[in-house]
């Protein structure tokens, strides 16, 4: 902005990244040092700004030819492949909220509320664990309250198909095992900047076997929400001006909904796809992904192109198995919602796809 001589305001813009520090920012932007202060941040900045366009441009990128040929090359003869336990869809309705709650991740959730710290160690924090306590409190009595009352209903589809890839970055669907009809096809995008040596340029359909392989190999898919009804309850809290618990309701049914894609990728393991019938992880672990297989979801790094989710969503019929639409926008309704595809190679790792 400009004042009526011409001159830009001099003050100075501040990111704090966690409200307990804001005060004390504040008070050195107000202070007698206030001067050195600003210039302090203006220098970091500048460093940060230099930092920045420096790393970009140090950045060399591949053409799409010599990415593939630095793509992740799997050993088809070795690797093993499991077939599901079935082909096609099956919709899970009604899925219990108390074991669904079990499976919850409660660090996003103090993220929501601009509380940033890791579960359970931000309850005892210095400057946030008063705030986190009757936050969490609160939550605990709210979900327990749903669950009580079943007033969320959570529903799945989950589908498991045979597929293999062809030129290297499409991954093909067919009708049926016997892989001679294709019905659909999802398009993944590789990595293209240069990798250090033996560092791989990465694409999802890395993860599945070429069809020229003559392996037969599978992809699963996914489709869960747990914000089933929860327009009722926040017309309901909105009527009562009650804001708080308008917010608190949605950030527990997104809790919810990551949960069940939790809980579910668990099952595909251990049951529906079978691959890891042995399987038994920690909650911790789970958190972490110690795992094999992967979920990757349209539009997350790996795979930020949203159409992808058409395809998907067309596959599993998710729209009417599950009640979960698709915005003009590709945004998923009711919000409390996670779809994405399953791989199962025993190397299939997350990744950021970066600029292409």
């Amino acid at each position: 902005p400009q004042e009526a001589g011409g001159h830009a305001y001099s003050g100075s813009a501040v990111y704090v990244n966690d409200a307990s520090r804001s005060v004390g920012v504040a008070a050195s932007l107000l202070g007698s040092s206030k001067d050195t202060y600003q210039q302090t941040i203006k220098n970091e900045y500048q460093a940060l700004r230099e930092d920045h366009a420096g790393r970009q441009r140090d950045k060399n990128y591949l053409t799409i030819e010599a990415a593939r040929a630095n793509g992740f090359k799997a050993d088809w003869e070795t690797t093993p492949i499991t077939k599901p336990s079935f082909l096609g869809t099956q919709v899970l309705d009604n899925y219990p909220l108390d074991e669904l709650a079990r499976y919850i991740d409660w660090t996003p959730f103090f993220h929501t509320w601009e509380l940033k710290g890791r579960y359970p160690r931000i309850l005892e924090d210095v400057n946030l664990g008063e705030a986190a306590r009757k936050l969490f409190e609160d939550a605990q009595a709210m979900l327990a309250e749903v669950i009580a009352n079943k007033s969320l209903t959570a529903r799945a589809v989950i589908g498991f198909w045979p597929a293999n890839t062809k030129d290297f970055d499409t991954i093909e669907i067919y009708e049926d095992d016997t892989r001679q009809q294709v019905r659909d096809e999802f398009f993944t995008l590789r990595q293209q900047s240069e990798k250090a040596p033996g560092v791989h340029n990465i694409a999802f359909s890395d993860y599945l076997a070429p069809r020229e392989t003559g392996r037969q190999d599978y992809l699963g898919g996914f489709a869960v929400t747990a914000g089933l009804g929860i327009e009722k309850l926040i017309e309901q809290y909105e009527a009562d001006h009650d804001d708080y618990s308008s917010i608190m309701i949605k950030a527990i049914a997104d809790r919810l909904a990551e949960a069940f894609a939790e809980r579910l990728h668990e099952r595909v393991r251990r049951e529906f796809w079978g691959y890891d019938p042995e399987e038994h992880l920690t909650g911790e672990e789970l958190i972490k992904e110690t795992y094999r297989g992967i979920r990757p979801a349209p539009g997350y790094p790996g795979c930020p192109d949203h159409t992808e989710k058409i395809t998907l969503f067309r596959l599993l019929d998710a729209e009417k198995q599950t009640g979960i639409i698709l915005t003009e926008n590709l945004a998923m309704y009711p919000t409390a919602a996670v779809s994405g595809m399953y791989y199962a190679h025993p190397a299939s790792n997350y990744f950021g796809l970066g600029k292409i």
